[in-house]
């Protein structure tokens, strides 16, 4: 079995360190405990794997660190690292108004979904285009796609495609105007196993060649296997937390 080495160094800068959220959300006259009491800290360059079945908070837990919704209580702070000059930029997204919160998504943040969200009139190349146009910093539509092994079919429409392909288009679209961190919700759910392998070794690489920090939330616990750490979330809570000490290859996952 091929495995690929884990070279996450824990000792290094922490993107994310949340401290003791919990998300409450009144249905009616029912309150429902989506978080209670999470501690998390995620480091720089890291593949982590958020796993748990359907309900144990794991989206949640992925909008709030990417800005798309924020704790009823506790802290979540995200450290922008900036390796050029050896600064670090601090936000406190817990508290954070509308405008910051847009920014930090804008510029910081890539997002995967289990469903593209590609638009069917655009190529693949024009969907990426879009995001790049207010980057700061983008690369090219096609360096992306050629980074997630799309390069010959970059003029073709979504409905050119297969699933798995239109999948790595929505990561194309999130890595090229290189964010700082890679969130992504379920990339492999609506995909068969052999799909949702080329999935995960495009995910692979970007971590790997681009160094971004990157978050997948799943609840397939083969997919673990991948990770450089595993945390595993239910009813809410993290129940447990441990580090691969070799990260196996997605080609070799069993599912």
């Amino acid at each position: 079995m091929q495995q690929a080495s884990n070279t996450v160094d824990t000792s290094s800068h922490s993107v994310f360190e949340v401290k003791g959220i919990t998300k409450v959300y009144q249905m009616g006259e029912v309150d429902v405990h989506a978080l209670r009491g999470v501690d998390l800290t995620l480091y720089q360059g890291e593949l982590t794997v958020l796993l748990g079945a359907s309900g144990s908070g794991k989206s949640t837990l992925l909008n709030i660190l990417g800005g798309l919704d924020t704790p009823t209580e506790g802290s979540v702070i995200y450290h922008n690292i900036d390796d050029s000059n050896h600064s670090v930029q601090t936000v406190d997204l817990s508290h954070a108004t509308e405008h910051e919160l847009t920014e930090y998504r804008r510029y910081n943040v890539g997002f995967v979904f289990q469903f593209y969200n590609l638009i069917p009139s655009l190529t693949a190349r024009e969907n990426v285009a879009i995001v790049t146009e207010i980057a700061k910093s983008p690369m090219t539509p096609e360096e992306a796609l050629n980074l997630v092994g799309l390069e010959n079919r970059l003029n073709h429409f979504p409905a050119q495609l297969s699933g798995g392909e239109q999948q790595r288009v929505a990561i194309a679209r999130a890595i090229a105007k290189n964010p700082d961190v890679l969130l992504c919700d379920e990339p492999t759910g609506a995909l068969d196993s052999q799909t949702g392998i080329k999935v995960l070794e495009a995910l692979q690489r970007v971590n790997s060649e681009l160094g971004t920090t990157t978050a997948v939330i799943t609840h397939n616990a083969g997919i673990a296997q991948m990770a450089d750490r595993v945390i595993s979330l239910s009813d809410g809570q993290i129940v447990k937390s441990y580090t691969n000490q070799t990260r196996v290859s997605p080609h070799d996952l069993s599912w």
